[in-house]
């Protein structure tokens, strides 16, 4: 009991000493969490071709030979930014939607679906920290070059196609084209909203913040159930 005592005594000690000693696998674990977040943090602010290794290297702290040690070239770095945190947030929104179908019992509506969706998503990257909303604005910022949409179907196609699965029993005299198109308009809203680019912000001299995610939250979903149900309107004509 004593030697127990001695250690976790020792090992307080050392921490508050700042002295804890770390394996060389913690070591390289952290380092490249280090890496990760920066180059999160600078793709998210200069999108993918605006970011170099150096670049990356300068914000961590260490020498751009060593990136070589983590990453064949910037394209491999940014698929695991990319990755990093993709099955979360997938993850996430596929439990949203299941929980969300089941509780609807055959009969979604377009806004159940859509909050289900969109409401998971903010959620996180409203309370998840600095980390989550970079990695917000990040997917924004690459979302319109060839390896962002490479990615964007390769990890986030079957949720979506989830959710566009129940917007269709929710309105069955829509076309699958219109719910498509649909979803192309939520998705854009979406990823514009997460960039928090700050026009919002000079439009309407400061009374709306696009970094208000909260209040995106609040009126989003409604805000295109109301745009879906158009399609209807349009075909009645």
């Amino acid at each position: 009991m004593r030697s127990r005592a001695s250690q976790v005594a020792k090992a307080a000690q050392k921490k508050a000493d700042g002295k804890t000693t770390k394996t060389k696998a913690e070591q390289r674990a952290e380092t490249l969490e280090q890496i990760l977040d920066a180059a999160e943090f600078l793709f998210s602010k200069h999108g993918l071709y605006g970011v170099t290794l150096r670049d990356v290297a300068q914000r961590v702290g260490v020498h751009t030979s060593l990136m070589h040690y983590y990453f064949e070239d910037k394209f491999a770095l940014f698929k695991e930014v990319f990755v990093r945190r993709a099955g979360v947030t997938s993850e996430r929104r596929m439990k949203a939607l299941e929980q969300y179908e089941k509780d609807a019992a055959g009969k979604p509506t377009v806004e159940g679906a859509l909050h289900a969706f969109l409401d998971t998503d903010f959620d996180l990257y409203t309370h998840g920290g600095d980390g989550w909303r970079n990695y917000g604005a990040f997917g924004a910022q690459v979302s319109n070059t060839p390896e962002g949409a490479a990615m964007f179907d390769e990890l986030f196609d079957p949720v979506v196609l989830r959710l566009i699965g129940i917007l269709r029993k929710a309105l069955p005299g829509v076309s699958a084209e219109d719910i498509f198109w649909g979803y192309h308009f939520v998705t854009g809203s979406f990823m514009h909203s997460l960039s928090r680019s700050g026009r919002l912000d000079r439009l309407s001299n400061g009374l709306c913040k696009s970094g208000d995610l909260p209040a995106v939250r609040q009126r989003m979903a409604d805000f295109m159930a109301a745009g879906f149900r158009t399609f209807l309107v349009n075909k009645k004509k």
